[in-house]
């Protein structure tokens, strides 16, 4: 069986919860007709709880699987950080909360108590169908397993596979979006066009205008926004190369520059500020989930690292220049939108599990992007826009 874990902990883990599992379950599962065609679907369960970049990644699966079963009733159950991105989406009935303790860590008891209160949320309502996105044994089986459901759908990848009535083939590393698709496709559905469901209302896109106003923002030949941070560290280039990289865009192209971030990061991004020659914006911490998403949908142009933004703007289909280093662009890079991604080859990339640098050189893989590089992928989008030109949303 191929895994597609790569933190070595969490693999030996799985393996021996699935040698054990496997062993264990196999007199139930024995007689048990696997993968049978599902009938009868009216309420359908879709679980994607970390993190919310990887949330915003499993949105296209929404509108293939409402077409699959159209008269089911669909609830995405989702961390609370997450809930915002899946507002107003066309797609989903209902939205449920929870944020598990397995990727939200807290005071143990807690979150065990947390977790049986949720319990009773989740098995509340029976549903026919429950589809688990990540892959992960632990989302199986403490979420997708325990709920009332008759037929449960996932990868095997991340053990659990013993748990599931249907399992969806791996093969291969592809990019997060097909890696979901392919559950649809397993299914029985079609995906001809990609469709996220990230939709601002009326007083959402006021509110984008209004903040503008308010944070002096006005439309320039070239709007760009940054976002230097990333959840994880590794992931982050360097905080004197985004002031130069700033920098070089104002004076090249005259452009107006923001910079995007938590609250956490608002000192962050200030000091990125300083080091600069011109002025920029500091939004961090001065924005929601959903004002976010319309600011980045207002862009000309976004430069981020991997992070949860970079999917934003994917989805508001926004153009992309994405910083890489550690992480993946062929997994979890930007998709469909203009876009460009620097990067350099280490092959060590491929079994970095993001958190822990074992190269010889810490950081090495972002260390040797230079800002002539991004500055190179930036001028190549601002001469495609010239050609494709984008329209401001209104």
């Amino acid at each position: 069986m191929h895994y597609r874990i790569i933190n070595r902990k969490k693999k030996v883990f799985t393996l021996l919860t699935d040698f054990a599992g496997y062993a264990l379950w196999a007199p139930i599962n024995l007689f048990k007709r696997r993968n049978k065609p599902l009938s009868d679907i009216t309420e359908i369960l879709v679980i994607r709880t970390a993190y919310i970049g990887d949330v915003i990644m499993t949105l296209p699966i929404l509108k293939p699987l409402k077409a699959l079963y159209p008269d089911a009733k669909i609830t995405f159950l989702t961390s609370s950080s997450a809930r915002d991105v899946l507002l107003n989406n066309p797609y989903i009935d209902a939205i449920i909360t929870y944020d598990a303790f397995w990727f939200y860590p807290g005071n143990f008891r807690v979150a065990v108590k947390d977790y049986f209160k949720f319990l009773k949320i989740l098995r509340s309502k029976t549903y026919d169908l429950v589809i688990e996105a990540r892959a992960d044994i632990r989302d199986i089986l403490l979420l997708a397993y325990v709920s009332k459901s008759r037929y449960r759908v996932s990868y095997r990848a991340g053990g659990g596979g013993y748990l599931l009535t249907h399992v969806v083939p791996y093969e291969k590393i592809k990019h997060r979006i097909d890696y979901h698709l392919d559950i649809i496709r397993h299914l029985g559905g079609r995906n001809d066009t990609i469709e996220w469901g990230m939709y601002l209302d009326a007083e959402e896109k006021k509110a984008v205008d209004s903040f503008f106003t308010q944070e002096g923002i006005h439309r320039k030949d070239l709007l760009v926004g940054i976002h230097p941070g990333s959840r994880k560290k590794l992931k982050a280039w360097f905080p004197d190369r985004f002031a130069a990289l700033a920098d070089s865009i104002i004076k090249e192209y005259g452009a107006q520059v923001i910079f995007t971030g938590s609250p956490e990061e608002k000192e962050f991004i200030d000091g990125i500020i300083m080091k600069m020659d011109y002025k920029a914006v500091n939004l961090a911490g001065k924005t929601n989930l959903r004002l976010l998403s319309g600011i980045i949908g207002k862009l000309d142009l976004f430069i981020c690292n991997d992070s949860a933004p970079l999917h934003i703007a994917s989805a508001m289909k926004t153009p992309t220049v994405a910083i890489f280093g550690p992480s993946k662009s062929k997994e979890t890079g930007p998709y469909g939108n203009m876009q460009r991604v620097v990067e350099k080859d280490f092959p060590c990339r491929f079994g970095c599990d993001e958190d822990v640098c074992n190269h010889s050189v810490y950081k090495e893989c972002m260390e040797k992007i230079e800002v002539a590089d991004v500055l190179e992928a930036v001028g190549s989008i601002v001469r495609e826009a010239h050609t494709t030109a984008k329209p401001h949303p209104n």
